[in-house]
């Protein structure tokens, strides 16, 4: 199944006074850039046929995967002065580049790479911003089984914030955190129709254009996720999940995990 990557944003609260021109898809957990551990998510449950919304910074993106270094995450074996790869990441993987412009809203990306996927049943989208552990192709089936036209993970909300219930008087009768309303918020994972696609118009937003009609239409599927999410929105999230993989705490690596699955 195909999987379109919405990497074209400034990334403006990613800014953090270092290189502004770095996009937020290219900064760094541990040894790979944020996107990078995106694909790999979706390769581990066999999806590796890729499409990039470019825009901003859409040469860093490209010069990446134009020199990608497969010994940065692979053993190998240097063999009279040749290097033997004994595992690859990417080599088996199809990405098309597409500019999608620096200003595009999600759903004009996606407009303007509808082509690649117009005679798919249902292909994959994410903001390429969120990790997590969810199990991907157990929702693609709940998703077509269901008969939803688009699909979207969601997630208990991460604010670390507190409601308030108060009175006209100004007397507070109640204090929620955030985290324990019965609400659920759009953790970025999508499921689509190729039907969807008609409901595109020029500079059109994603959820509020399309996922909020489908939405209204009972066409719309959530998936209540409460494993493993964390966006790498801001310089402090990414940081974070930096330090997470250093320590070797890293649920979303579920590639890795796997390895260490089938080990001896």
């Amino acid at each position: 199944m195909k999987v379109v990557l919405f990497c074209g944003g400034y990334g403006m609260r990613m800014r953090n006074g270092d290189d502004d021109t770095i996009p937020k898809p290219m900064q760094m957990i541990g040894s790979r850039p944020l996107i990078w551990h995106v694909m790999r998510y979706y390769a581990h449950f066999g999806h590796k046929d890729f499409i990039l919304c470019l825009g901003y910074g859409a040469a860093h993106i490209k010069n990446y995967f134009l020199t990608y270094q497969e010994s940065v995450s692979n053993d190998f074996v240097i063999r009279g002065g040749k290097v033997e790869l004994l595992q690859s990441d990417i080599s088996d993987w199809s990405i098309t580049f597409v500019d999608t412009g620096p200003e595009s809203p999600i759903g004009e990306r996606l407009r303007r790479v509808s082509q690649f996927v117009e005679d798919d049943e249902y292909f994959l989208a994410n903001y390429s911003d969120v990790l997590t552990d969810a199990p991907l192709n157990d929702i693609i089936d709940d998703v077509k089984e269901a008969g939803a036209l688009a699909s979207m993970l969601i997630v208990p909300p991460q604010s670390s914030f507190h409601c308030v219930d108060v009175a006209d008087t100004g007397s507070i009768t109640g204090i929620t955190p955030v985290s324990q309303l019965p609400i659920w918020e759009n953790g970025g994972y999508f499921v689509l129709s190729s039907k969807i696609l008609e409901m595109l118009t020029e500079d059109c937003d994603l959820v509020e254009d399309v996922c909020g009609p489908l939405a209204a239409r009972g066409k719309l599927y959530g998936h209540k996720h409460l494993g493993f999410w964390k966006p790498a929105d801001t310089f402090k999230e990414r940081a974070d999940l930096d330090n997470a993989y250093k320590r070797g705490d890293a649920p979303w690596m579920l590639w890795e995990h796997a390895k260490e699955t089938v080990s001896p």
